[in-house]
């Protein structure tokens, strides 16, 4: 039997509307989910909440064991959870194979947090025992994106429960079943206790309930800088925690001394793996003035080479872009940024949802393109004259995620580096990188800093608890 079998894959009664589950390479529909309403989340909060409490008390190497479980099935379904990454969310199998693997690393090392030392002894100026001790936050709000909806669920779903917790997760309604409703299906199978994992697509207004629902204390946001202002404004009001992953316009710096036969397969890779569609993309090549022409000429060749098309039904390099309301953004970028100047040497065209890779030449702060994040397949490319130049290019703008810096003396790309603020940086690679051993987060407009990974998760997903011990009752003056 499928691990998402059609009749059971939605557990929970919701009170919103059907939803057509689309392929945007076809239009097809693959299925239909009923999507959740504001009023749903606080029945669902108060189940995770009460299941969390006797799953606090699990012992550590149980609550592990679910985790390693977990990891293990995503890779024993990995063709069929595949195949619902290709069609429901335009990836191209590579791509798919990648999130399957980053989830179930991510399972791997949650189950690790578990077992990790609860806190530690303090001295004291009293005759005590003083330490303290981190504790579950009791239930956690996910709210994840479209665009790699079963890495961008996980990281956060996963250490939740190794912690302690109990999760409410939000999905994308476009990625309701790869972003949800499949690691609800995981879990279910890995021997999660029912009602600590609860899965409600929804619209904006389901994730504003569950921003200010009293029974969530800690909210783990990814998505657009414009939709995670108004979530760190509410959760503010609500006095709880906001982890905030956002957008950004990572720069890729490309010096004087790189070698361009290795570069432009980075660069490409940088802007146009998954038709652009990641936080992280190059969205500005910034290129030495003595390479700028020749780089240019390459990259755009490199993008008119690349195969656009449905995914799940040919070889290709670039599938859809997610619907028709994103295109819009995209093309209208594009189009505004050569009525403004830019050069278009590749792509700017489009079938259907399938855009080219687009290059653009003759950028300026001025191009839209450039300044703004365009979450598509576009490489704005700007040049430089000097290491000074390139990094106070690199730091202009709102965005502080990702860098990457190409050049062959690894040491000076270290250096530049320090002079552009990011919550990530790459020295020779470009911007779109991603381990479950890594911190991952972004500045400025980019979030609230790293949180993912490691010790990150412990801080994002426990509270700290200072407990002392007497043996013999204190005495005071009075």
């Amino acid at each position: 039997m499928p691990l998402l079998d059609p009749k059971t894959w939605q557990s929970r009664l919701l009170s919103g509307p059907e939803y057509p589950v689309t392929e945007p390479a076809t239009g097809d529909q693959l299925a239909t989910v009923t999507l959740a309403a504001a009023e749903d989340i606080r029945p669902a909060a108060r189940a995770a909440g009460s299941a969390q409490t006797e799953w606090a008390r699990v012992p550590h190497f149980v609550r592990a064991g679910v985790l390693r479980r977990a990891g293990d099935l995503f890779a024993a379904h990995a063709e069929e959870l595949r195949e619902w990454l290709v069609r429901e969310s335009g990836s191209i199998p590579g791509k798919a194979d990648f999130e399957l693997h980053v989830a179930a690393q991510e399972c791997y090392e949650a189950a690790a947090l578990a077992s990790r030392p609860a806190g530690e002894v303090l001295p004291s100026e009293a005759p005590r025992l003083s330490y303290t001790r981190r504790v579950p936050v009791g239930v956690v709000g996910v709210i994840a994106p479209f665009n790699a909806p079963l890495i961008l669920s996980i990281r956060s779903v996963a250490p939740a429960l190794a912690l302690g917790n109990g999760v409410v997760l939000k999905p994308d309604p476009r990625t309701a079943v790869c972003g949800g409703l499949a690691l609800a299906a995981v879990f279910a199978e890995a021997g999660l206790p029912d009602e600590l994992l609860h899965v409600l697509p929804g619209g904006a207004e389901v994730g504003a309930a569950l921003v200010a629902d009293p029974q969530v204390p800690v909210i783990s946001f990814t998505g657009s800088t414009a939709a995670g202002r108004a979530v760190g404004e509410a959760a503010g009001r609500h006095l709880k925690r906001a982890h905030l992953e956002l957008g950004g316009n990572s720069a890729l710096i490309v010096l004087a001394d790189a070698d361009l036969d290795a570069v432009i397969s980075t660069a490409a890779w940088g802007s146009f793996f998954h038709q652009g569609q990641i936080c992280m993309t190059t969205g500005r090549h910034l290129v030495h003035a003595s390479l700028y022409e020749e780089y240019v000429e390459r990259l755009a060749a490199k993008a008119d080479s690349l195969a656009v098309g449905d995914p799940h039904r040919a070889q290709v390099h670039l599938g859809p872009i997610i619907d028709r309301s994103q295109l819009a953004k995209v093309h209208g970028l594009v189009e505004a940024s050569t009525s403004t100047g830019a050069r278009l040497a590749a792509g700017g065209t489009h079938e259907d949802l399938f855009y080219r890779p687009t290059v653009l030449a003759g950028v300026d702060d001025d191009t839209p393109a450039y300044a703004q994040e365009v979450f598509g397949p576009v490489a704005p490319v700007r040049s430089f004259a000097t290491a000074e130049e390139a990094a106070a290019l690199a730091a202009d703008g709102p965005y502080g995620l990702s860098l990457g810096i190409v050049t062959r003396d690894a040491a000076r790309g270290l250096e530049l580096a320090e002079r552009v603020p990011t919550g990530i940086v790459h020295i020779n690679d470009q911007t779109v990188n991603d381990e479950a051993v890594a911190p991952f987060g972004g500045v400025a407009a980019s979030g609230t800093g790293a949180r993912f990974g490691g010790e990150a998760n412990i801080e994002a997903f426990t509270d700290v608890r200072w407990t002392t011990l007497r043996g013999d009752v204190a005495t005071y003056p009075f």
